[in-house]
């Protein structure tokens, strides 16, 4: 399995309970992939650096995950699916030595 983080930012206006959905709904991609969610970090409500849909604040969670290669291809797809994400960034970690 490989190490992968995933940043993600969603609309300002989604309430705590759209946030969670959310967020459950990433975590069940990995799971039933075979991979498993090490840490997730709610970053909070916090400005963009620019413009993006409209928006000029978002709403930001990193996850950090282990997962086999092709995860990341169902995460990309669900994500354009989900309208409340308005960005996303999944990359591979590296091993730190």
């Amino acid at each position: 399995m490989r190490a992968y983080e995933m940043m993600y930012i969603t609309r300002p206006d989604l309430d705590d309970d759209a946030q969670k959905a959310i967020l459950d709904r990433l975590q069940k991609v990995v799971a039933d992939g075979g991979g498993a969610v090490e840490q997730v970090d709610v970053w909070g409500r916090r400005r963009l650096a620019y413009e993006i849909a409209g928006y000029q604040e978002g709403h930001y969670t990193v996850v950090r995950f282990q997962a086999p290669p092709g995860v990341t291809q169902e995460l990309e797809r669900v994500i354009r699916l989900t309208d409340g994400i308005i960005r996303h960034m999944i990359i591979l970690r590296e091993k730190v030595a």
